[in-house]
């Protein structure tokens, strides 16, 4: 985990009962889902496998750990898991080596949360090495805190990615909005206690209690975030 705002700093809102917001990164803040697979497609393809397109929807948005694992499984490559991670993360990094496309509404939200002095975490699955790549285009300075999928012992779905990020910028979960693409990160949240909005990036995630489903970030600004609060006890 990375502060990069005093923790004096992290407690503002303006009065409103909404005390944090927090973020993923890949297919809700920076367009990286179709680079991830394209990474796995290639790495795999030198390992002498294709990949199928529908593991695409079983991989997305979860930890290192389980897409590799599931596509060794899938595949029976000869390849170790660390030694895949490895490889993976490196192709990665090779794609975006010269910037990352920020999805729609992402530059504006990141703006105005910064302007209000909303405490914003950036919590993530991916590792950290790939967390601080994307922070040279996204930047540092907007986000409390961040949290990498290597940093906790139990990344998404489990709720500990979170909970850490709550903790860290002192806010109840109850109180605070999260943002995800994928199932898996929605199930994190939900898991925490947190308010969220899904924008699905590769699969469709349905509407529920406590969730609210947009099309895009355009759809999302401080106000709106604000009301999912309300109300609460």
């Amino acid at each position: 985990m990375t502060r990069t705002v005093p923790a004096s700093l992290t407690r503002t809102t303006e009065g409103s009962a909404l005390q944090a917001v927090f973020l993923d990164m890949d297919g809700t803040l920076v367009d990286t889902e179709g680079f991830w697979w394209d990474a796995e497609v290639e790495v795999f393809a030198e390992l002498g496998h294709t990949l199928d397109e529908s593991w695409r929807d079983v991989v997305v948005g979860g930890p290192m750990t389980r897409s590799a694992g599931y596509l060794i499984e899938a595949t029976g490559a000869d390849v170790g898991l660390a030694e895949l991670t490895v490889l993976l993360n490196d192709r990665f990094e090779e794609r975006i080596g010269s910037g990352v496309p920020l999805m729609p509404g992402a530059e504006r939200l990141l703006t105005e949360l910064a302007a209000h002095r909303v405490p914003t975490a950036l919590v993530s699955a991916s590792h950290r090495r790939i967390i601080d790549k994307v922070l040279a285009s996204l930047g540092h300075d907007r986000f409390s805190v961040t949290v990498a999928g290597d940093e906790v012992e139990r990344t998404k779905p489990h709720p500990d990615p979170y909970l850490l990020a709550a903790r860290s910028v002192g806010a109840d979960p109850l109180r605070c909005a999260v943002i995800e693409d994928t199932a898996t990160g929605v199930a994190a949240a939900e898991a925490a206690g947190c308010r969220v909005v899904a924008v699905p990036s590769v699969a469709p995630i349905p509407p529920a209690p406590g969730r609210t489903v947009v099309r895009s970030l355009d759809q999302v600004d401080l106000g709106f975030l604000r009301t999912l609060i309300t109300g609460l006890n």
